[in-house]
């Protein structure tokens, strides 16, 4: 990449893209949005977008190198389905009025929002973001429609991996609120919301996607 460009890239996204879009591609079958929390880099907005040609995808994220980097991103692959992104904190209580605004602007603003993506965020934030999270994509998604989560997780309390347990205390040194969750604990969270859990599927490296559907 040249000197000025701002575009970032994560190795995790080459390893683990594919098999997310082959999740996400089961379950996005209609036109609609797809809103994507913590959008990293960008990467995985780009490719999502090129293989999903039907979703609109509007990625967003907290910090300021990766909104540019995620700008960026748009802009070289000058997909007409790829959207700029939200400067957005997930902890925030009224997050979901932001997309709300901002896919009414649109000339597909009368498509329903699909899914809130979420990729390799709960465990590097605070538990604050998770609670943010369930309770802003509960407001934003229509009844059906989908939260996806992809990360680790333990379940009922165990790691799946002894990875991930030695990722796990990398990551609490790293910040003494972040760790690999529960995913007991997050299905609860979602429950409170509204959210009820509708599949789990194992993916490479000890990783899951977990699908919660909006009861509405």
């Amino acid at each position: 990449m040249p000197q000025s460009d701002l575009r970032q890239s994560a190795s995790a996204v080459q390893r683990n893209r594919q098999p997310i879009l082959e999740v996400l591609q089961r379950f996005l079958l209609e036109p609609g949005w797809v809103v994507e929390i913590a959008s990293g880099t960008g990467e995985h907005g780009v490719y999502m977008a090129q293989h999903l040609p039907h979703c609109f995808w509007l990625p967003s994220d907290r910090d300021n190198r990766q909104l540019a980097s995620i700008r960026a991103w748009q802009g070289h692959a000058g997909l007409s389905n790829l959207y700029p992104p939200l400067p957005l904190d997930a902890q925030q209580a009224e997050w979901p009025i932001d997309f709300a605004q901002a896919i009414a602007a649109t000339e597909f603003s009368r498509l329903p929002v699909l899914a809130v993506v979420s990729i390799n965020m709960i465990h590097i934030s605070p538990w604050a973001a998770t609670l943010g999270l369930m309770a802003g994509a509960a407001q934003l998604l229509p009844a059906g429609g989908l939260l996806y989560l992809y990360g680790p997780f333990k379940q009922q309390g165990i790691h799946t991996a002894p990875s991930n347990a030695a990722f796990d205390d990398f990551l609490h040194c790293q910040n003494s609120e972040w760790g690999v969750r529960d995913l007991d604990q997050v299905v609860d969270i979602a429950s409170g919301q509204g959210l009820s859990l509708h599949q789990v599927i194992e993916m490479p490296s000890n990783n899951l996607s977990v699908i919660l559907r909006n009861g509405g």
